[in-house]
């Protein structure tokens, strides 16, 4: 797993993303040596083409970008061949696409309509086989980074339970040392018995880190055993921080106050940057232009339904920064008496949502007008979902750390969003409220764009819409 700018990413995705930016930088190359393999004037016909090199960067760039925003570039990679060949298929479509663009803006970087085809091909079957290779490559043990857990207990537990979802982001958990033997919560078959050291057993079972999950520390701490591992090579993470970048979220149920207040993390977020401002500004002026003709379309569907007799626009109060109340702006997509009994979550199906609110719900057209909140800054672009005072003062006596996703200005999107499906249950928004904890204290702007590029496939393929 590495970290770049504080956010954690597989390392056979970082390999797979380098190995693919390759080839479609190679497809460049390859389709203009074929392309004129038996013209007379090849290599004057080639020459014309440059410079290849700068064209290429262009094109791999374009097209990482088109797969990213398709969800291919995701932790949790797609396994279906299936659905992979969609989102290729999508990717390569939104790529032809942005790059037609490109060449008409700077027709300097046009490769010819034969080339241009060549390429397009030669990458599609040079992704797939990458993709086919990396699939089998990627479930094999020889490149999973093995871990020894220390403890058995309630959080050893929570390590056991993502066992098979640990293998996928590149960790086999190999077993569980026993501290504390009067708190067995994991199963017994997977305990290792220390015969003569831990260093020994970490040799023995080819152990690359060692995590720290005892539900007490004051019993039984293997100090010295621990150090003697330490400063011989192997790591030795706590398990919030092993959690944290197997799973991509932070387990409640395994954060303490002190791992707020001692954690690297958890300050970028909460301090005023000017650059997420900037950010905020630019992207929001640039989609509410882009999606002005849409905007503009719905508007006038919504007041045609009605035949103007009921608003276009639906403002809700929701809690922002600091817990400061403002007036969150949609599309109106449900009835008007929606709410006669009272605040309640949108639920699967809901009969109080109007014919034309359920393509735009679906589609996430009825967040556009939100981008005003966030011009306003009352709002980021990117950030936890801002909640309604009604659900939040139950969250805060129920769910643990709830009120610490206050501490930075709530989100259009997020890393909530793109990670976990619409909830609709307590259970669910305490879930989302580990992804959001992961985002404050990782915080940067590389996730922010991360975030960005990934919400084009939530909107695409409807992800946890309602």
């Amino acid at each position: 797993m590495l970290r770049v700018f504080s956010h954690y990413i597989p390392g056979s995705l970082v390999i797979l993303i380098i190995v693919e930016a390759l080839v479609l930088y190679a497809s460049v190359f390859m389709a203009a040596e074929l392309r004129y393999i038996d013209s007379p004037t090849r290599d004057a016909s080639i020459a014309l083409l440059e410079p290849l090199n700068y064209k290429a960067m262009v094109y791999s760039f374009l097209m990482i970008s088109a797969m990213t925003a398709m969800g291919l570039h995701t932790r949790n990679i797609v396994d279906n061949f299936s659905s992979m060949m969609i989102r290729i298929f999508l990717s390569f479509g939104i790529g032809f696409f942005i790059i037609t663009i490109i060449f008409y803006i700077y027709p300097q970087l046009f490769l010819g309509r034969g080339v241009v085809a060549i390429t397009f091909i030669v990458s599609f079957l040079g992704i797939l086989f990458t993709r086919t290779v990396h699939q089998n490559l990627d479930k094999h043990s020889i490149f999973k980074r093995k871990l020894l857990v220390i403890g058995a207990g309630s959080i050893g537990k929570l390590i056991e339970d993502k066992r098979s979802f640990a293998r996928t982001q590149g960790y086999e958990v190999v077993g569980f040392v026993a501290i504390d033997e009067d708190n067995f919560k994991v199963n017994k078959d997977n305990i290792l018995k220390i015969e003569s050291t831990l260093y020994d057993l970490c040799l023995d079972h080819h152990i690359d880190e060692i995590v720290l999950a005892m539900d007490d520390r004051r019993k039984g701490f293997p100090l010295s055993s621990l150090l003697e591992c330490k400063m011989k090579g192997i790591v030795v993470r706590d398990a919030l921080d092993s959690l944290e970048r197997i799973t991509g979220h932070i387990e409640l149920e395994a954060l303490h106050p002190s791992s707020v207040i001692f954690s690297d993390g958890f300050t970028n977020a909460v301090s005023i940057s000017y650059a997420k401002r900037a950010f905020d500004v630019i992207v929001s002026a640039l989609i509410l232009i882009i999606a002005s003709p849409i905007i503009i379309t719905t508007a006038s569907l919504i007041w045609l339904s009605s035949m103007g007799r009921d608003p276009i626009f639906y403002r809700q109060v929701r809690l922002g920064l600091c817990d400061a109340p403002f007036n969150v702006l949609k599309f109106r997509s449900m009835k008007t008496d929606a709410e006669k009994e009272g605040a309640q979550f949108a639920q699967k199906n809901d009969a109080r949502v109007t014919l034309i609110g359920k393509f735009i719900r679906k589609t996430r057209i009825d967040e556009l007008p939100q981008l005003i909140n966030v011009l306003k800054g009352d709002m980021s672009f990117i950030g936890p979902r801002p909640e309604r005072p009604q659900f939040v003062l139950g969250f805060e006596q129920s769910i643990p750390h709830y009120s610490l996703r206050h501490t930075v200005k709530p989100g259009i999107t997020g890393w909530a969003q793109i990670c976990y499906p619409y909830g609709e249950t307590e259970e669910d928004t305490r879930n989302k409220l580990q992804y959001d904890l992961y985002y404050i204290k990782n915080y940067s702007l590389f996730l922010d764009m991360t975030i960005l590029f990934q919400t084009v496939q939530v909107v695409l393929f409807g992800k946890g819409a309602r």
